[in-house]
């Protein structure tokens, strides 16, 4: 009898355990749930400020053009006109493509672009776009569309490598230009939002036709369909030796992107100007960053005061300490959703691009970053950065110490969803 109730008393364990786990995650995620729908609650009928902004400004790199855009405004009226002007081909690429009227607008370059001949490929993704009408989605037979499944897993439920979303935003007119940057489709981006983007000419056009391409042959079906036959592209006979596309791939397990910023940090010697919408990296990236503060460079990570996303706001606040402490500058944009994706170091290397630095960007999803060496354009993505910076609150040591309980209690509860964003 003694063996058995030892036994039955082993077994019961780790049932309790795995009970005591199963209930804590299900309060955090509650928790974290709870906060989303009051923090939205909170916003309806808030408009942000007005912010900070520079011109669009180009930069000659290597055998082409760099132009930086810092309002969605600016942006957005030379991609119509890029694509108004197109007489061969469109590759477009969004993450999100609001059904309002931008989102329109778009829809209709492109639709009387292929109207009048113009090869027209585009591609969305399916889960982010769940709330946008289904009426909006509804394409002319004349347009190529490939709409990313919102479940991509098939049968393969445990194929890690199938479940990242499409997180890319990409414009490729001919073979001339190249858009590419944070920013998604929609009103509220065009005016209300601080994201960066850039537009690129010369031989590093290619390589962005290259990833669209890749991407599209990789997820299309395989019919015989028009719009889902494969995506053939000609070989470009040069390269740009300045400027390289780092793209995330799941499906192959390739994430060049975290490996990028690593090496980029590591090597630096003066400065680390990180813009983040969205914070919440591996401890290995923390401490590259902590060790870069700590060796006399002087690292600034410039981040929503408050983002769309309050759980990622909340997350971000626990590396808040260690980064503080070992120097690292914290400085919080405040009145607007900051959502660049940026870096530059030691004022020659920088990337733009839409990987975030956290665990879904980095190890998840479909990424697509433009790394450059080149000191004009690090020069002006500073420039960038300090008019951001004049928007800013500098978190210091004492007051973030400071905070009330009830923040450290939440902070620390919801460390352990780090792993699932």
């Amino acid at each position: 009898m003694g063996r058995r109730d030892g036994q039955r008393d082993g077994l019961r364990l780790p049932r309790l355990l795995r009970r005591v786990l199963l209930t804590v995650l299900g309060i955090q995620i509650g928790l974290a749930v709870t906060m989303s729908l009051v923090d939205s609650y909170r916003r309806r009928g808030k408009r942000p400020k007005p912010f900070p902004t520079r011109a669009p400004a180009t930069v000659t790199v290597g055998d082409g053009e760099v132009t930086t855009y810092t309002y969605g405004r600016d942006l957005y009226e030379d991609m119509i006109a890029a694509i108004d002007g197109a007489q061969r081909q469109i590759l477009f690429e969004t993450y999100i493509w609001k059904g309002d009227a931008t989102g329109e607008r778009f829809k209709r370059a492109l639709a009387a672009a292929a109207d009048r001949g113009v090869e027209v490929y585009c591609i969305y993704d399916g889960f982010a776009n769940l709330v946008v009408a289904p009426t909006f989605k509804r394409f002319p037979a004349s347009m190529k569309v490939l709409r990313y499944p919102v479940y991509a897993a098939g049968w393969r439920f445990f194929d890690l490598r199938r479940y990242g979303r499409d997180h890319r935003k990409i414009l490729v007119v001919d073979d001339r230009t190249g858009f590419i940057g944070g920013y998604n489709i929609g009103s509220a981006y065009e005016t209300e939002w601080r994201d960066t983007h850039v537009r690129v000419t010369g031989p590093a056009v290619w390589d962005l036709k290259r990833a669209f391409a890749d991407f599209w042959n990789l997820n299309r079906r395989r019919r015989l369909r028009a719009s889902e036959r494969p995506l053939l592209l000609e070989t470009a006979s040069t390269w740009e030796p300045l400027i390289r596309i780092q793209r995330n791939i799941p499906r192959l397990w390739v994430f060049p992107i975290r490996g990028m910023y690593l090496e980029a940090i590591n090597r630096a010697s003066t400065n680390v100007w990180l813009t983040q919408a969205y914070f919440m990296p591996d401890q290995d990236f923390v401490d590259a960053l902590k060790d870069a503060a700590r060796r006399g460079v002087d690292v600034r990570l410039l981040m929503p005061l408050k983002s769309n996303h309050i759980v990622a706001d909340w997350i971000s606040r626990g590396y808040f300490s260690q980064l503080l402490d070992a120097g690292v500058r914290v400085l919080r944009y405040r009145d607007a959703m900051v959502h660049a994706k940026t870096a530059t170091v030691d004022g020659t290397w920088c990337t733009v691009g839409t990987a975030n630095i956290d665990r879904l960007s980095l190890q998840g999803n479909y990424e697509i970053n433009l790394e450059a060496i080149d000191k004009d354009l690090a020069k002006q993505l500073e420039e960038v950065f300090l008019v951001d910076e004049t928007n800013c609150l500098e978190l210091t040591s004492e007051e973030w110490e400071a905070r009330d309980l009830h923040r450290k209690f939440t902070e620390a509860f919801l460390k352990p969803l780090r792993t699932l964003l």
